[in-house]
C-alpha cells in the first residue's frame, strides 16, 4: 500500500518501523520541526525523523500542515492512506479528503474513552485499570471517527504514564498493521462512536501537576505516576518548589493534610483520606534523591506541612 506517515514522538517510533516492516511503500513522513529541548536548549530532531532516516525514509516538517502548499504536495503523492500517530497537529479537511482509504489514527485509549492529546495520563490520573489502543479513521472531530480496531490492556497499579506509554505503543503498532491489511483486502469497516460514552483527555497544563493534600492519598497517587515526566507533581517545602517524582500509598493520616512525618530514614505526608509514603523527590535546582537522603539534608519536624502551589 502507499502511505503517507504523520507522526512526531517515541510512541509513533513502532508504528513507522512496522509499517515499513510490514512492505508498505512510505512515500513520505511528515513531522515536527526541530524544536530546542533541555535545559541547554539544544535543537532536537523529533524522534520519528531520526527513526524514519535511519529507516531510508523522505522527511518533512513543515511548520504548518494547514496550507495549500502542504495539501499540494500530498496530493501530488497519490496515497492510498495516510497514517497519524501522534502528529500534534489537527489534520485539516483538504488534507482528509486525499487518500481513497482514508487518514488512520493509533489513539491511545479505547475509544470513546479519552478522546484528546493526553489520554494515557489522565487514564492514569482518573483510577483507570484497563485501557488500550484504539486504530480510526479521522474525520473533522477530535477523535470522533469510525473505529476499526481495539486491543485492551491492563493497567498495572504502580505503572507510570512513561512505562504505559513504552507498553502501548507496540501493541498499537501491530493493530496497525493489521488494520491496514483488513483494509487492503476489504474486509474491515469502521464502527460509529458511542458519543454518550465519550470521556474527554485534554493537553496537560503546568497546574494540572500541583498537589492538592485535601484529595485522598489515592488520588495523589494516581497523579504522581500519571504526570511523570510533565508536568511532574509539585508541592511547596519552605517556600521552594518540590517534585514529588515517586510515592506510594500507606496507612491512615496522621496529622493535617499535607503534614509531614519522617520516621526512620522514610517519610510520610497525610493527605484527605489517607497517608502517601514519599519515596523519591527533588528541590527545585537540586538532583532527585531518596527520601532518606532528603532527611538526611533537611531537619523535617513532625508535623511540618507542606503548602499548595497556586
Amino acid at each position: 500500500m502507499r502511505l503517507v506517515f504523520l507522526g512526531t514522538p517515541d510512541f509513533a517510533v513502532p508504528s513507522l518501523e512496522r509499517v515499513v516492516e510490514a512492505g508498505h511503500r512510505l512515500l513520505a513522513v511528515l513531522t515536527q520541526p526541530d524544536r530546542p529541548k533541555g535545559r541547554g536548549h539544544s535543537v532536537a530532531a523529533p524522534p520519528v525523523k531520526e527513526a524514519a532516516l535511519r529507516l531510508g525514509l523522505a522527511v518533512h516538517q513543515p511548520e504548518r500542515i494547514r496550507t495549500p502548499e502542504v495539501a499540494g504536495f500530498l496530493a501530488a503523492l497519490q496515497p492510498d492512506a495516510m497514517v497519524v500517530v501522534g502528529y500534534g497537529k489537527i489534520i485539516p479537511q483538504p488534507i482528509l479528503d486525499i487518500p481513497p482509504l482514508g487518514i488512520l489514527n493509533v489513539h491511545a485509549s479505547l475509544l470513546p474513552k479519552y478522546r484528546g492529546a493526553a489520554p494515557i495520563q489522565w487514564a492514569i490520573a482518573n483510577g483507570e485499570t484497563r485501557t488500550g489502543a484504539t486504530t480510526m479513521r479521522i474525520d473533522a472531530g477530535l477523535d470522533t471517527g469510525g473505529i476499526l480496531l481495539q486491543t485492551e490492556t491492563a493497567i498495572g497499579p504502580e505503572e507510570t504514564a512513561l512505562e504505559l506509554s513504552a507498553r502501548l505503543a507496540p501493541l498499537g503498532a501491530d493493530l496497525l498493521v493489521e488494520t491496514l491489511a483488513r483494509l487492503q483486502n476489504g474486509t474491515l469497516e469502521p464502527v460509529p462512536q458511542d458519543s454518550a460514552q465519550a470521556s474527554s483527555a485534554p493537553v496537560l497544563r503546568k497546574e494540572d501537576g500541583w498537589i492538592d493534600w485535601t484529595s485522598a492519598a489515592i488520588q495523589i497517587h494516581n497523579r504522581v505516576r500519571a504526570f511523570v515526566p510533565w508536568p511532574g507533581s509539585t508541592t511547596r517545602f519552605r517556600g521552594h518548589p518540590l517534585r514529588i517524582w515517586n510515592a506510594r500509598v500507606a496507612g491512615p493520616a496522621v496529622g493535617a493534610c499535607g503534614s509531614l512525618h519522617p520516621a526512620k530514614g522514610r517519610l510520610f505526608a497525610s493527605c484527605g483520606a489517607g497517608s502517601l509514603e514519599l519515596i523519591e523527590l527533588q528541590l527545585e535546582g537540586k538532583r532527585r534523591m531518596s527520601a532518606a537522603d532528603f532527611l538526611n539534608g533537611h531537619q523535617v519536624g513532625e508535623n511540618e506541612v507542606l503548602e499548595m502551589c497556586q
